[in-house]
């Protein structure tokens, strides 16, 4: 049941507001999209799943924030909607939640087992897991909740196994050796996004290999000792970087592997680099990713030197069964008694951490299952790049601009990594996850995959069969996102009219490992763009730039920033710093200032509701027929403005343009002039005209609330409800477009002007410290006669915004005496100042201020001509004192014309 019209509260509650509204638009199902099988006119954005162990925060906040400002955006423009929510499976996340249930139950995954294990897991799913999806709500976000999807469900699962068999069975999926992340703690192979680089102080240790011939040594670096015992090489710049023929001695010669009596030989490789250190480095295939490309352009024996745990194997020797971190001091000790040691230096480094148990991560070597990006067929050396195959085609589609990815720049780095694409490890040993499915039969030793499990072996009928222990990346599952969730493989209604979707919304941060994988399933399969438009957003970080972390002590819940400002002032804080390729800054400060702003647009609103009377909201072309007040022509004609420029900052993602325009508008234009302007004519004698203005003021009311509900959805929910004459939930009404304000220019020339006039008149108080409630004379001359017009025609309202008391016109009067001067296009405003205030006194004021301001530039000029301070002070104190200089400079230059103001007088 509506809201019956009544005034609002004094005090907005937004806590109690949100949950009304909230609750309000699910029961009315407002949210829910109505798929028709065809693609026009609909929009569809799929939300970038959030792991189902996830909480709320700054980056979930920004990203679901800006994506229900488009859906509302788009909802409001009559178009078929759907918001599709859904939750990642989060594999290794996941599995370390449960294992620490089972730890803490003084048991572990392996004496449960596997089955018993998932069964945990699901049951934890079911009670624990995916609250963020409820932390989301609260953040206003309008999703259909009855499509909510998940990784695991069985229709995603099914969608999985279709492309995991198709991909097989073209060649493009394979099982191979090849180095990947691997965490010794979690005994997993870990995406680049799951390693988390941080800065460790470390060293480079050089050491001399000597040559086989006894003829000499050569001298390499490395930073992980331990590795030198899986060494297959040693790598020398080739003719081409070896200018000065400084290794050509070395060329076709081997080396002795110290502590391992190892012959290996020298190769030529580009990996060398001349100009890096010795020029020459040690080649370890099974233990560093450059090292294993290297390897397979030589064809080098690749030897892993590494258990599962980090803890050095057979292959190490005498150093078998130390943990690496061990081993690498007693090698390093080995080779300093032997002679070997040349010298360590420090060195700072970045080290990659497991994102979740923060181990240092290995790159190791393992068997795992690969989607192939090369084209096998291609005829390029081995080692050496191939043409890509599921690569090139979404490299095209955003040449061409089928997918547009904003901001532009980004496109750059899109391209990079596409065009340097390498097979993508998608196997992980852990047990929650997209079993991959792959049998080996017993025995005929054949791999069997199959969209179904199988009963017999189809090379032998053999029926032992095991399935591969192994599970897929989650980035897998999360590839086929925008059309596994429309209910792919089946041809649905809603893939029908949702697919390709609109827009996708994510952190940049992700550009390769999601977005990048997204276009090339999404084509492979689809033969479709997965999405028309890609909007990468920054970071949210601190009010000094910095990352937010809760070791630092920056970071900000989210949760906890709503129940204090409320969401919409948090969401229009977020939005309103979102500039392109620019972090967003959030601060406590911002925050007030933006619930300040809310506050606002609800004072402005309960001054008209108050101010109503027996008038209802128009239709905004009745509005403009009903009335030939200036100060609503004015209004409306504003409105077809920042109508205009709303709609173009959203359609381009300019989102921080939306917010500040609108802010700009609702508190400067229509709060501080345009009903401040209608007081002296609604509160009038003119009926008719008062309650033409009531129409306008209500209709322009309304249209706010239209403009702003994308961005503060509550708020204006609970206003438009109390508008008299409103019909329905405004998340539904007609977004405002600027063809409904016909451009009133006339009305734009003829109020500017008289809000320059009242400018002019309110500056001459400020700067003559005149009080406010000081009423002043007018003297206005100008052989115009047009504007002198516009004065008289405006009169009430110069003189209610002004404290203006008597306005005199003329085409030629002299200037009064003892008067302040100023000027508004042709012109001229004087302020008589007699009984005013005290020319003397004030003057003197003034000339005793500007000495100050003069003492405080030559201060500052002294430093900034100073040599010694611009040498040894800080970039940011000199820019400090630059920007004081400036803002005295432009002191005294007011402080002069103020004066000379009072001189003339």
């Amino acid at each position: 049941m509506d809201q019956p019209k009544l005034n609002l509260a004094k005090v907005y509650n937004p806590l109690e507001v949100e949950r009304k509204w909230y609750e309000t638009w699910e029961r009315e199902e407002l949210f829910k999209a109505h798929p028709r099988g065809s693609n026009d006119e609909s929009y569809c954005i799929v939300i970038p799943p959030p792991n189902v162990t996830g909480n709320l925060h700054m980056g979930h906040a920004l990203n679901n924030g800006l994506q229900d400002v488009l859906v509302r955006y788009h909802r409001m423009q009559g178009h078929d909607t759907l918001w599709l929510p859904g939750m990642d499976h989060a594999g290794i996340a996941t599995q370390n939640v449960v294992e620490r249930q089972l730890a803490a139950a003084g048991t572990n995954r392996h004496e449960v087992g596997r089955e018993e294990f998932i069964k945990r897991v699901w049951e934890w799913r079911g009670e624990s897991g995916g609250q963020i999806l409820n932390q989301l709500k609260r953040l206003g976000c309008s999703c259909d909740w009855d499509r909510e999807r998940f990784t695991m469900d069985e229709g995603l699962s099914r969608a999985v196994r279709e492309v995991f068999v198709k991909l097989y069975d073209e060649g493009l999926i394979y099982r191979g050796e090849w180095l990947i992340n691997w965490c010794p703690r979690c005994h997993t192979a870990l995406s680049d996004l799951e390693v988390e680089a941080e800065d460790h102080d470390g060293h480079f240790w050089h050491f001399r290999y000597p040559l086989s011939d006894g003829d000499g040594y050569v001298v390499v670096a490395t930073t992980r000792p331990e590795t030198m015992l899986g060494d297959t090489a040693v790598a020398i710049p080739p003719a081409h970087r070896d200018h000065e023929g400084a290794f050509r001695h070395l060329v076709g010669r081997t080396v002795m592997l110290p502590l391992m009596d190892r012959e290996i030989p020298i190769v030529e490789d580009d990996h060398a680099d001349p100009e890096k250190g010795t020029g020459i480095v040690k080649i370890t295939p099974a233990h560093d990713f450059n090292d294993f490309m290297v390897g397979l352009r030589h064809n080098l024996e690749r030897i892993n030197i590494l258990e599962a745990d980090g803890h050095i194997n057979a292959n190490g020797g005498r150093f078998a069964g130390m943990d690496r971190y061990e081993a690498r001091e007693a090698v390093v000790q080995a080779m300093d008694e032997a002679g070997y040691l040349v010298s360590v230096e420090d060195h700072a480094m970045s080290v990659g951490h497991c994102y979740r148990c923060h181990t240092v991560v290995e790159p190791y070597l393992s068997l795992q299952w690969f989607v192939r990006m090369e084209d096998p067929d291609d005829p390029a050396p081995v080692g050496e790049r191939k043409k890509t195959i599921l690569a090139q085609e979404a490299i095209e589609a955003v040449e061409d601009d089928r997918t547009v990815i904003v901001p532009w720049s980004r496109r750059a780095d899109y391209f990079r990594w596409m065009h340097g694409i390498r097979d993508w490890c998608i196997s992980r040993q852990i047990w929650w996850g997209h079993r991959i499915p792959a049998w080996t039969c017993a025995s005929c030793g054949e791999i069997v995959v199959a969209k179904e499990d199988p009963t017999a072996c189809p090379h032998c009928g053999g029926s032992e069969l095991e399935q591969d222990p192994d599970v897929l990346d989650t980035w897998f599952s999360s590839a086929l996102w925008p059309f596994s969730t429309l209910g792919w493989p089946d041809e649905t209604e809603e893939l029908k009219t949702y697919y390709p979707t609109s827009v996708l919304i994510t952190a940049a941060d992700i550009l390769f490992f999601w977005v990048a994988r997204m276009m090339m399933m999404g084509l492979h399969f689809r033969k479709e763009i997965p999405f028309h438009e890609v909007y990468l957003h920054s970071l949210v970080v601190d009010e000094n730039g910095e990352k937010m972390s809760k070791t630092k002590g920056n970071f900000i819940d989210p949760l906890l920033v709503m129940d204090k400002y409320g969401t919409d002032a948090f969401r229009y804080a977020l939005i309103a710093y979102t500039a392109q390729g620019r972090n967003v800054r959030v601060s406590d400060q911002r925050l007030e200032g933006y619930r300040n702003f809310i506050n606002k647009v609800w004072n402005a609103a309960r001054f008209c509701l108050m101010n109503a009377g027996d008038e209802e909201m128009l239709p905004v072309d009745q509005a403009i027929e009903s009335t030939d007040f200036l100060a609503d022509r004015w209004i409306l004609n504003r409105c077809h403005a920042v109508t205009a420029s709303t709609r173009k900052a959203l359609d381009e993602f300019h989102f921080n343009e939306a917010a500040m325009g609108l802010y700009h508008f609702v508190w400067d234009e229509f709060c501080a002039w345009y009903l401040e302007s209608i007081k002296t004519v609604i509160y009038g004698d003119d009926e008719a005209r008062a309650a033409a203005t009531r129409r306008t003021m209500l209709s322009v009311l309304g249209a706010i609330c239209r403009m702003m509900h994308p961005l503060m959805p509550f708020v204006t929910e609970e206003i438009w409800s109390r508008i008299p004459g409103s019909q329905g939930r405004v998340m539904v009404a007609p977004y405002p477009s600027a063809d409904d304000f016909p451009p009133d220019d006339d009305a734009e020339e003829q109020f500017g002007f008289v809000m320059d006039v009242v400018t002019r008149i309110r500056n001459i108080r400020s700067e003559l410290h005149i009080s406010p409630g000081q009423p002043v004379d007018l003297v206005a001359v100008t052989a115009h006669e047009p504007m002198l017009a516009w004065i008289d025609n405006n009169g009430s309202t110069i003189q209610s915004l002004g404290r203006v008391k008597q306005i005199t016109t003329s085409v030629d009067a002299p200037r009064p005496p003892a008067s302040a001067n100023a000027i508004v296009t042709n012109v001229d405003l004087y302020v008589p100042l007699g009984g005013l205030l005290d020319l003397d006194k004030e003057r003197a004021r003034l000339n005793k201020e500007l000495g100050k301001v003069e003492k405080d530039q030559k201060r500052v000029a002294g430093k900034l001509s100073n040599e010694k301070f611009l040498a040894k002070a800080p970039e940011h104190v000199i820019a400090k004192e630059k920007k004081k200089q400036v803002e005295f400079d432009e002191a005294r230059a007011h402080l002069l014309e103020t004066i000379a103001m009072i001189e003339s007088s």
